[in-house]
């Protein structure tokens, strides 16, 4: 691959995020690397000897102001850019603390719009091939126990869905990832169905290799209940958790 060839990962301090640096990097790409926590993410980088590879600098999904400064100061425009920011309250907190639901929405969807809506509308940058946003099964439908983080990322896939159609003309790939459980930190101390959690590298991988399906769902389980989930009549989606 092609060292001139550069990734653009917004929220790359995620565990999946920092998979993708590695993989990426090992393919020959340079990637930057933004995030709020830039001491995080040095560490990973020293650590895995990724200095010549990676550039780390700072970005904030919910500071939307400071969104086209940021493009406009990347040292090179991007070949491929991840949309990995996300923000997680439980959905009892997210209904009394609206500051919590407001978080989720600034992160999870509107920051997108706001930096992706920069970043498609460059058409000095010929360089762009593709776009990848980090969506979630709990977008898929409205459940009672998640509806407000899922409100979130059914917007961001909705948003992403449009976007393809938009940038199709210019030859420019968008593709969703729809995932279930991810050993992140996002999740810990939940309790979910250790069988149903998948790796941040093999999500990764997903991401690395995507094609030109929109809809990536890593796990043949997980395909399955993203299915299902969708052609579910509204009767029995409500006697989920």
């Amino acid at each position: 691959m092609n060292k001139e060839k550069t990734v653009l990962i917004l929220g790359a301090n995620s565990d999946v995020a920092k998979q993708c640096i590695l993989q990426y990097t090992a393919k020959g790409y340079t990637v930057f690397a933004a995030s709020r926590d830039l001491i995080s993410l040095e560490n990973f980088i020293t650590k895995n000897h990724l200095k010549n590879s990676v550039q780390v600098m700072f970005f904030d999904a919910a500071d939307f102001l400071s969104h086209q400064k940021f493009y406009e100061e990347l040292p090179a425009k991007p070949h491929i850019v991840i949309y990995a920011a996300g923000f997680l309250r439980q959905n009892e907190q997210a209904c009394k603390n609206f500051n919590d639901a407001f978080e989720m929405m600034k992160v999870n969807y509107a920051g997108a719009v706001s930096v992706l809506n920069i970043i498609a509308n460059d058409l000095s940058n010929t360089n762009l091939e593709r776009i990848i946003g980090l969506s979630s099964l709990s977008g898929v439908r409205g459940r009672k126990s998640n509806y407000i983080y899922g409100s979130t990322k059914a917007a961001f896939t909705t948003y992403l869905s449009g976007l393809r159609q938009d940038l199709s003309s210019r030859n420019i790939t968008v593709n969703v990832l729809i995932s279930g459980y991810i050993r992140t930190k996002i999740n810990v101390g939940l309790n979910l169905n250790e069988s149903l959690i998948m790796e941040p590298d093999y999500v990764a991988k997903h991401i690395v290799n995507a094609g030109d399906s929109f809809t990536i769902v890593p796990n043949w389980k997980w395909k399955i209940i993203y299915w299902i989930l969708k052609i579910s009549p509204e009767f029995l989606v409500a006697k989920l958790p």
